[in-house]
């Protein structure tokens, strides 16, 4: 099958030299990239979690730029079919694939090097979004993030779409990492929610990375996708749009995301930021939070806990205290002459915006012990959780542990009893992949 496609967003108009450009990119060393990425967003609704699995089904899947006078147009080659509705596109995937384009051939030729000064790589993130349309100027503050797993269960996924429907009903806007779970739960709900109150300036803004694109594919709900480089700055565009943050069930991502959060929350610069955080879900739950609330109290201590509520089985109450917080953060960001639409002040040390590379090396070399900093200690963990992210669905993390064997994670006897016994938590609760599939630890946790 070959499709041809016409631009849309930012790419329906461009010069000849951005054309050439482009052009240049898609025959580069990028292509791969480029090209991987295409084909996740494509396969929407995907029953694998996988990288490799999704990549080895559509070796002959390949996708060409070809060179208009009046700019660009592709031309997708053996697509897969559940993109399509009686041989047209779903316009809502029609849009993702040149945000495909517009972040990963388009963008990064700006930034070819790998940045190492704070300020460049936060100018970086802000470069993107801001290219992506997807910082609003003149808007008072309506952005929730919703973290969570991708692998949760029916009850926990209604209870997010329930949670979607009550910020939906009070015109806030979602952001989540745009897969399925409790990354499209939010975002469905919240439809309903906008659609009773006819609101249609409705935002539905996806954050994702190159490397777990494939195994989290966006779903067609997301109107803005953006595609950060790396999981340091798509962690980074979250808490920096967020004007609060809701965490949902999840596995190792989830609880690495929370780590990052915390860590930078507990930073002395930002004892005064207003970010209201809160981790929720249904009854059947509360064990999760449980286990997840003692594990960051064991390891951040009781100050951690203080930068976060937990609100069980009332999603009408999530609604209310985050559509009652908007006024406080409002306030907070006109008091400091910082923007609405990004935090410029909130402080993001080095440690949590420097990539980590999750090899077998780098994995074993952690320094995982209670006696440091608390912002030091879980920017550690942080990495800790992405390697078994990584190890568990993303491509080259795949590869590694098929060609090296398992992740091994060694620390201080306490804290890796306590790591260990969560991760079991989140195995046992089927929390690091989809239903029906077994999971095989890729990681060995050593004291």
């Amino acid at each position: 099958m070959l499709i041809q496609l016409n631009p849309t967003g930012v790419l329906d108009l461009l010069s000849q030299l951005e054309v050439d450009l482009l052009e240049q990119s898609s025959t580069s060393e990028r292509y791969k990239l480029f090209r991987n990425c295409a084909l996740a967003v494509l396969n929407v609704g995907s029953h694998t979690d996988s990288s490799s699995e999704i990549y080895n089904k559509y070796e002959d899947f390949d996708i060409r730029l070809l060179s208009r006078e009046r700019g660009i147009k592709i031309e997708l080659l053996n697509p897969p079919a559940t993109a399509f509705v009686d041989g047209e596109i779903i316009t809502g995937i029609h849009e993702h694939i040149f945000s495909v384009i517009r972040d990963i051939l388009f963008i990064c030729q700006k930034y070819e090097k790998d940045l190492s000064e704070q300020k460049a790589i936060t100018h970086m993130v802000f470069d993107m979004l801001r290219n992506a349309a997807a910082l609003q100027v003149n808007s008072d503050p309506s952005m929730i993030v919703c973290w969570g797993g991708h692998s949760i269960n029916e009850v926990e996924y209604k209870y997010t779409k329930q949670v979607g429907y009550e910020l939906g009903l009070r015109g806030l806007n979602i952001c989540t990492g745009c897969g399925p779970g409790a990354m499209k739960g939010p975002m469905k709900g919240a439809t309903i929610g906008h659609a009773k109150q006819r609101n249609t300036n409705n935002r539905y803004l996806g954050l994702t990375e190159p490397s777990i694109i494939a195994a989290e594919p966006p779903n067609p709900i997301v109107n803005e996708l953006v595609i950060l480089p790396d999981i340091e700055k798509r962690l980074e565009a979250f808490i920096r749009t967020a004007h609060a943050i809701i965490i949902f069930p999840g596995g190792a991502g989830t609880a690495e995301e929370l780590l990052y959060l915390l860590g930078i929350l507990l930073h002395p610069d930002n004892a005064k930021q207003s970010l209201p955080v809160i981790l929720t879900g249904p009854k059947e739950s509360e064990n999760y939070f449980i286990e997840l609330c003692q594990f960051v109290e064991m390891t951040l201590g009781k100050q951690a806990l203080d930068k976060f509520e937990v609100i069980i089985d009332n999603p009408e109450l999530v609604g209310v205290k985050l559509k009652s917080a908007m006024a406080n953060v409002r306030d907070y960001r006109k008091s400091q002459g910082d923007a609405y639409y990004f935090n410029w002040t909130l402080k993001i040390a080095n440690e949590f915006q420097k990539p980590f590379a999750p090899t077998h090396e780098n994995m074993a070399g952690l320094d995982l012990h209670l006696d440091q900093e608390k912002q030091l200690l879980a920017a550690n963990l942080r990495r800790a959780f992405s390697g078994i992210v990584a190890g568990n669905v993303k491509d080259e993390g795949i590869q590694a542990i098929k060609q090296h064997g398992r992740f091994v994670i060694s620390g201080e006897p306490a804290l890796m009893k306590a790591m260990d016994r969560l991760l079991q938590a989140f195995v046992e609760q089927g929390r690091m992949k989809l239903p029906g599939s077994k999971y095989v630890p890729c990681y060995e946790v050593k004291a």
